[in-house]
């Protein structure tokens, strides 16, 4: 399946969408990769390509979402979802070779505060395992720092993958006696 198609198996929160969630996952992707950091340089991007993706997106709209339409969808969407159809889509597209470096690190993901107005706030967090070698991404997972920890995340990340004859590169977080 194409990354598209396991897009569109990321249900959709909204009640009356104008466009539809995969059209804006894919260009929040599309964009992200062409580096653009934050919602309105994503719209920049969006604009900036509008003609040309409209075409091949097959849409029937004269235009593409605007930054505040990809921030109100980034906001609310399950970023589970859409990491578990990331990875599936990456499980079927990437071959690792034996012996494959794999880098995995957890970063914050900027301005991604999520209940700013309570006293427990929390960023959207992701672990992610990276192919030195190819320079793509082959898994993420969520990590929420208030239910659990990197180290976790990781070893769910790796359960996930079921990885065999690869090399990882981990933070020395990971090298705790007891863990």
């Amino acid at each position: 399946m194409s990354l598209i198609e396991h897009l569109k198996q990321v249900r959709d929160y909204r009640t009356q969408p104008r466009y539809p969630l995969w059209a804006v996952l894919v260009l929040v992707i599309m964009g992200t990769m062409s580096g653009a950091v934050g919602y309105r340089a994503l719209g920049e991007f969006v604009e900036r390509h509008q003609a040309v993706l409209l075409k091949l997106m097959e849409l029937p709209h004269d235009r593409l979402p605007s930054y505040s339409t990809i921030r109100q969808v980034m906001i609310r969407v399950d970023f589970a979802s859409v990491t578990s159809a990331f990875n599936a889509w990456a499980a079927e597209q990437v071959r690792l070779q034996p012996g494959e470096q794999l880098a995995i690190d957890g970063k914050s993901i900027k301005a991604s505060v999520e209940e700013y107005d309570s006293r427990y706030q929390d960023f959207v967090n992701v672990v992610s395992a990276f192919c030195v070698r190819q320079g793509i991404v082959v898994g993420l997972m969520p990590m929420h720092t208030q239910a659990g920890s990197e180290i976790d995340t990781v070893r769910t990340l790796l359960e996930t993958l079921k990885l065999q004859n690869v090399c990882l590169s981990l933070d020395a977080l990971h090298t705790q006696k007891n863990s």
